[in-house]
């Protein structure tokens, strides 16, 4: 950055440097923990070795603490006697307990209660048994729960992990789908989820509409045949920007995600008109939904594991690339807001997909901050990257600045050349911030 840029500042707020903004607990996006620091990684390796070492208790202590996200306090272990533990696991709107003994390791949640036998819902529960590797469902009074159990002798900490994921991210989909489905069915044991503050709720619901009419307008605005292409991009970044903003629960995440397999899913047997069309369709009915009705997935919880596996970066970059390589046409022929919606696509895709790095994760926050400028203002952001066309160079430079250096010690070789970002208009910017984001390399130190 030059002198003339800092001593003029491009829109720097002087003030902006001691502004803590009021919405730090407003969340963006889904819990991935594909953020472990290099002290944490090291706890994972020290699990290995002391559990080889038959150390099962030193093993298991390392265990939990490489798995506990400190700032999430989504994990905790209670030692209770010399070889005995008692633990709990929070995963969205379930809290996975369990119980160690010097002889097994048991784990046990909750799913919903059932006070009259079902046989629809013991087929459904039996049919997914057959897709499950370390747990299963089982049935205990009232309360139809998900099980793990292993010999603490074999409970290595690979098969600790792939088992108390299996069950913790199971159980927090499958509670949600059986309540809604089966009438007979209660809701359990999620009273610790933290709703939404009325005001973030009004908030959300407003631009989750606005969002959706929005897209719906445009689309039917362009040629459905010669436009196809951008047509798709537009309802799919739609799909991503409600998942990471808005970051809805239950069965209205249920809903999102089953709109998005409609698009994929039919790749092969439908023409891209067509799956537009049914996207259409789908977003018309998601945007009838009552209010009500949409409100009570508006709420926030712990997580321990994330839902998604992590990707190569070189195969992140290869998106990105592509998404750099179609916005092009649209970019030349003047059609700014679908050449914005293929470059969205291209990160907001893989943060939908995959588990990314932190420092990823952050970037696409901030990229997004930039983007809807507005929605982040009205949930109460302080910071004012981009207004009214035009963009605060500085705070933008030393913010990626922030989150570069605050993962180096992980990522020794991370690097974003900021001198080379594009601020005359919003579609410069965005291609040169995702030229940039295509070039980050993520080998990690540890």
């Amino acid at each position: 950055m030059g002198f003339l840029d800092k001593l003029f500042n491009f829109g720097k707020d002087n003030e902006s440097d001691s502004k803590v903004s009021p919405s730090a607990s407003i969340k963006m996006g889904r819990y991935s923990d594909n953020n472990k620091s290099v002290a944490k990684t090291k706890k994972w390796y020290e699990a290995e070795d002391l559990y080889k070492e038959k150390k099962f208790n030193e093993s298991i202590e390392c265990f939990f603490d490489y798995l506990r996200d400190d700032i999430e306090d989504n994990v905790r272990l209670h030692k209770q006697a010399e070889n005995s533990y008692r633990f709990e696991i929070y995963q969205g709107t379930k809290i996975v307990q369990g119980i160690i003994t010097p002889h097994e390791i048991n784990a046990e949640v909750s799913l919903a209660k059932m006070e009259k036998g079902s046989i629809p819902v013991m087929r459904r529960l039996l049919e997914m048994n057959y897709s499950l590797f370390y747990s299963r469902f089982a049935l205990k009074g009232e309360k139809l729960c998900m099980l793990f159990d292993s010999a603490r002798e074999v409970a290595s900490p690979n098969k600790l992990y792939y088992g108390l994921r299996e069950l913790a991210t199971k159980a927090d989909k499958q509670d949600d789908l059986l309540v809604s489905d089966f009438a007979t069915l209660k809701a359990v044991d999620d009273s610790h989820v933290e709703m939404f503050s009325d005001t973030e709720k009004e908030i959300k619901y407003k631009y989750f509409s606005f969002w959706i009419e929005s897209t719906l307008k445009k689309v039917e605005e362009l040629n459905q045949d010669s436009f196809s292409g951008g047509i798709a991009y537009l309802f799919l970044t739609l799909i991503y920007k409600i998942d990471f903003l808005i970051a809805p629960e239950g069965k209205l995440l249920n809903e999102i995600e089953r709109i998005n397999s409609i698009y994929w899913l039919n790749k092969e047997e439908k023409t891209s008109v067509e799956r537009n069309q049914l996207l259409k369709d789908a977003f018309k009915k998601l945007l009838a939904w009552e209010k009500s009705e949409v409100l009570k997935y508006f709420y926030r919880a712990k997580a321990t594991f994330s839902v998604n596996t992590p990707k190569a970066q070189s195969e992140i970059a290869d998106i990105i690339k592509s998404s750099l390589e179609n916005m092009l046409w649209y970019k030349d022929n003047k059609y700014p807001e679908i050449a914005n919606a293929v470059m969205e696509y291209g990160l907001s895709y893989c943060q939908y997909t995959y588990s990314l790095p932190k420092p990823s994760t952050e970037l696409f926050h901030l990229f997004m901050h930039i983007n809807y400028a507005s929605f982040f203002e009205e949930l109460g952001f302080t910071e004012k990257y981009f207004n009214q066309g035009s963009f605060k160079m500085y705070d933008i430079q030393k913010k990626i600045d922030a989150i570069i250096s605050g993962a180096t010690e992980k990522y020794p070789q991370l690097k974003f050349n900021t001198d080379q970002l594009n601020f005359s208009s919003l579609v410069e910017f965005n291609q040169s911030y995702l030229k940039q984001l295509e070039l980050l390399h993520f080998e990690s130190k540890a």
